[in-house]
């Protein structure tokens, strides 16, 4: 049983909730800054204001922002009450309405409770005011036992129709008829004159069903709406009105297209104005991106500071190169990260804030999983493949091809090339097919000359050959060309089960080759020497190229697979040319001091010849030792 690592082995997960920041991460405070005078206003209230976004645009974050700054305002004197609701989490058995007044009601007792002197007209103000809510909730009730067929009983009968009685006996009308003018009188009390204003923030009304959205409306408009009351309703308002529309469907008769149908006039009946929250811009995607690092990071006690100074930049229209250079040292790592996924995530996330933080919470976690699979990459190499994953997903399905056949390695050299990003001019890595076709595609400004290889792929096909996506993400730093992603990518497509093989090995072989390459003794010892020696030779040739694009592609399985090319040499007629063929594709850069041990004194002259030309072409003096062992022990 292996032995799980410790916690503090592995790097931790820095994770970011979902929940609205206290801090201001996406400079929403002039947002929340320009509803706040508004709602204030004594000649404008009762008045009811619009924050409208897409889902994840940051409408819960102006409603914080906004309650913040209400309660600096807030003095014993003028004392602003805030009441932050969200309907859509309310208990569906009690209704939308009933208890929206009812969180309104509370909060004014709870403030009524603590008034020095005598509160009597308030109080019974509230009792009465919390005796028609009770109505209608005995009314709900009454209704769900009619709709279960259940007969209520003489009294439960005779208490539906007996009228409500205050708190003196006296007889009071039923239902919430009177409520709006019994609320009115109480808000204009001398108990509450220290009161300036009872702000509602109104959150994710856009996520309720239909009939809430109009009872939580209604009870807005028609019984809260009096003096010294405020409403933010933070909701995609697109979304509201769709809502509105199964109450209130459009008349089936053709209006201008430029005539509200009657959900738009519904809604902006009550809601005043509506304030749309705007999507991050490139910059703020980037200050986004570096202040959630710097908040999660080790320099989070200068996060405070840092959020004035990104909005400084942003006021001045100056960018991260602006910054003082004591910060940009201090956030060098940040600032290089940030500036690496902004132009992706700017435009395929919309400048949506949830969708940026999702993409990092994801980056992170598959990093540590990654980590603790003992796949050792960088987190901007590792951000990068899942830019691809995420974002272009038919690229990284063409990667998990070109994975599957053996030709990762070459492809992305290649890939790196078409979008002018040439590796070294002598690159040990590069595979030999790419040394002897190097290629220029659209992405490289400079033309074919006299000079280049007359073999070189000119930029049209290499158009063809790879995506605009695809040269478009390649020129995202870092570089990957030499780069051993194969584990990673495998632990990628067991996430979205998508499989990797190699298309073009026939049926009969994959599992074989399956089993040569297996990851324990058992699966590779189920491959007998009799079974190899019974391939025909199309099927040794195509096996020992399988394997051989294999170990080029994937040095982690180097030890595996060179052990089944001297399997095949060892075992199959011509088997020794296969194999040769296929050990003289790995790049030298890539051996390892054990994998010239691997072969033996009795091997054929073309395997020797392979140790051969490793020694004369290594520069690696460990390497060098161990070929020179090997090829000893053949003397």
């Amino acid at each position: 049983m292996t032995e799980r690592p410790e916690r503090d082995d592995v790097e931790g997960v820095n994770l970011w909730s979902d929940e609205p920041s206290p801090n201001d991460l996406l400079a929403f405070d002039a947002l929340a800054l320009t509803l706040i005078d508004p709602l204030l206003d004594e000649s404008l209230a009762p008045i009811a204001l619009g924050v409208s976004g897409p889902w994840g645009s940051g409408k819960s974050t102006v409603l914080c922002l906004i309650e913040e700054h209400l309660d600096d305002l807030s003095t014993d004197d003028n004392k602003i009450l805030v009441v932050s609701t969200q309907p859509w989490r309310y208990d569906p058995g009690v209704g939308a309405k009933e208890t929206l007044i009812g969180e309104v009601i509370s909060k004014l007792q709870e403030e009524v409770a603590q008034v020095a002197g005598p509160a009597e007209h308030a109080t019974r103000l509230l009792t009465r005011l919390s005796q028609r809510i009770d109505w209608a909730k005995a009314l709900k009730v009454a209704a769900k036992a009619g709709i279960a067929m259940q007969i209520p009983s003489v009294d439960q009968m005779l208490e539906l129709i007996r009228p409500a009685t205050d708190g003196d006996g006296e007889l009071s009308e039923r239902g919430l008829d009177a409520f709006r003018s019994e609320f009115a009188e109480l808000m204009a009390s001398e108990d509450l004159k220290h009161i300036k204003g009872v702000v509602v923030l109104v959150d994710d009304l856009d996520r309720c069903l239909p009939r809430t959205v109009v009872e939580s409306l209604e009870a807005i408009r028609l019984f809260l709406a009096v003096p010294k009351m405020s409403f933010v309703i933070a909701a995609d308002e697109q979304r509201v009105a769709d809502a509105l529309r199964v109450e209130f469907p459009p008349p089936n008769e053709p209006r201008d297209a430029d005539v509200e149908d009657p959900a738009e006039l519904y809604l902006h009946k009550i809601v005043q104005t509506t304030l749309p929250i705007p999507a991050l811009n490139r910059f703020d995607t980037q200050a986004y991106i570096l202040l959630l690092q710097v908040q999660a990071g080790e320099h989070s006690d200068e996060l405070k500071r840092l959020i004035n100074i990104c909005a400084e930049l942003r006021r001045s229209g100056k960018g991260f190169d602006d910054m003082g250079a004591s910060d940009a040292t201090l956030l060098a790592a940040e600032i290089s990260f940030a500036a690496r996924l902004t132009p992706v995530l700017y435009e395929k996330l919309r400048g949506n804030p949830r969708r940026i933080k999702r993409f990092l919470n994801d980056l992170y976690v598959r990093r540590a999983v990654a980590r603790r699979r003992g796949i050792e990459l960088d987190a901007a190499v590792i951000a990068k493949l899942m830019i691809l994953e995420v974002l272009f997903k038919d690229a990284f399905t063409q990667i998990l091809e070109w994975l599957g056949k053996g030709e990762l390695r070459r492809k992305i050299a290649e890939l790196e090339v078409a979008a002018g990003r040439p590796g070294p001019a002598k690159d040990a890595r590069a595979e030999p097919e790419l040394a002897q076709k190097p290629q220029q595609g659209e992405g490289s400004k400079r033309k074919a000359t006299a000079t280049d290889d007359k073999d070189a792929v000119p930029e049209a096909e290499a158009q063809v050959q790879f995506s605009e996506s695809m040269l478009r993400w390649a020129k995202l730093p870092p570089s990957l060309r030499g780069l051993d992603l194969a584990s990673y990518l495998y632990l990628a497509a067991s996430f979205t089960a998508a499989p990797v093989i190699d298309s073009g090995l026939p049926e009969r072989l994959k599992d074989l080759a399956a089993n040569l390459l297996g990851a324990t003794r058992r699966e590779r010892e189920a491959v007998s020497d009799a079974d190899l020696r019974s391939l025909q030779q199309g099927d040794v040739d195509e096996l020992a190229n399988h394997l051989g694009r294999v170990v080029r592609d994937q040095p982690a399985q180097q030890r595996v697979g060179v052990t089944a090319l001297l399997r095949i040499a060892r075992n199959c007629h011509d088997g020794p040319k296969a194999a040769a063929r296929a050990l003289s594709s790995i790049p030298v850069a890539d051996l390892t001091f054990g994998t010239p041990l691997l072969f033996t004194a009795d091997d054929a002259p073309e395997i020797k010849g392979v140790l051969e030309r490793w020694q004369a072409t290594s520069s690696d003096g460990q390497i060098k030792a161990s070929i020179t062992e090997a090829l000893k022990a053949g003397v």
